[in-house]
């Protein structure tokens, strides 16, 4: 009970003042996801790779994400070949399992539970999932058609990507900004996490009730919320990770389907409405196995 007063219910508070707000005014989200993405999120980025002591650490990550990513791909296909389902199908318990949100969702829950020395891996794991995301979440979305060339457009469009290029860039050559510079991007960094966090609540007040494909549903919600930590805590085992970056791996392989993934799935028409039916369960969801899962990780 104390982890979820603790942890997991300032975190809801502010989800659920979004969606409130969401219900209430019908606010154009656009506009204000617009800011977060070209504004707010880069310049967290930079902060935390100008910052950051970037060690060897940060390469078990990338390894990391990329056998989670695989590992949750082969299931999914090995699971839909079973049940034979289409390729538009497959592709959407995909993009709903594979996909997880660690930005708007994951990050501020490992700030609370484990201080700015985890929320620092955090954001960096974010700006890793962003990319995987943009580029394998196209691809899958479009259900191949979009061809590499496409999903690494999606990557170079990022403006979080150029953030961390200039942040290496700046760290590289051992380089450093002014004091008066660097305090109005640490004022903007310090904004982006609260405001993805509302965004997320107004997001998943747009989401519909009804007519859910509940044995899809309930398989999405599974593989996301259960399995995906499952392998996530094999994966450590194979890799010699530092112990605080092991438990914010395994809490943000279990947090729900990512909200921006909808997205994708509306513009190329891979089942939009399983995936934001995944995504809303697995988010809700999410509120007793996060708790579960910090309980039993310490």
């Amino acid at each position: 009970m104390a982890i979820f007063l603790n942890v997991v219910l300032p975190v809801l508070l502010v989800f659920f003042t979004g969606y409130l707000v969401q219900l209430w005014k019908k606010i154009d989200i656009k506009p204000i996801s617009t800011a977060a993405i070209y504004i707010m999120t880069p310049t967290l980025v930079f902060r935390t790779f100008y910052t950051a002591e970037i060690n060897v650490q940060y390469l078990y990550m990338i390894i990391f994400c990329c056998m989670l990513l695989f590992a949750l791909i082969i299931i999914n296909k090995i699971y839909s070949k079973i049940r034979k389902y289409p390729t538009d199908l497959e592709s959407g318990l995909i993009l709903s399992t594979a996909f997880m949100n660690s930005g708007n969702y994951g990050a501020p829950i490992i700030l609370f539970a484990y201080g700015e020395a985890g929320f620092v891996y955090a954001i960096i794991f974010m700006v890793l999932q962003a990319m995987i995301m943009n580029f394998f979440g196209v691809y899958y979305a479009a259900k191949g058609r979009a061809g590499i060339r496409t999903s690494l457009k999606m990557v170079f469009k990022m403006p979080a990507t150029y953030a961390l290029l200039v942040a290496v860039f700046i760290r590289v050559f051992d380089l450093s900004l002014p004091g008066n510079l660097f305090m109005t991007i640490d004022i903007i960094a310090e904004a982006t996490i609260p405001t993805v966090m509302i965004i997320l609540g107004m997001q998943l007040a747009k989401i519909k009730w009804g007519n859910f494909e509940w044995g899809k549903v309930s398989y999405g919600v599974f593989v996301r919320l259960i399995i995906s930590p499952i392998i996530a805590w094999g994966i450590t085992l194979l890799l010699p990770l530092d112990p605080l970056l092991t438990k914010v791996v395994i809490v943000l392989a279990a947090t729900p389907s990512a909200a921006t993934i909808v997205m994708y799935a509306i513009e190329f028409n891979s089942k939009p409405r399983l995936v934001s039916s995944i995504t809303l369960i697995s988010t809700l969801l999410s509120i007793i196995t996060i708790t579960l899962l910090l309980a039993i990780l310490g």
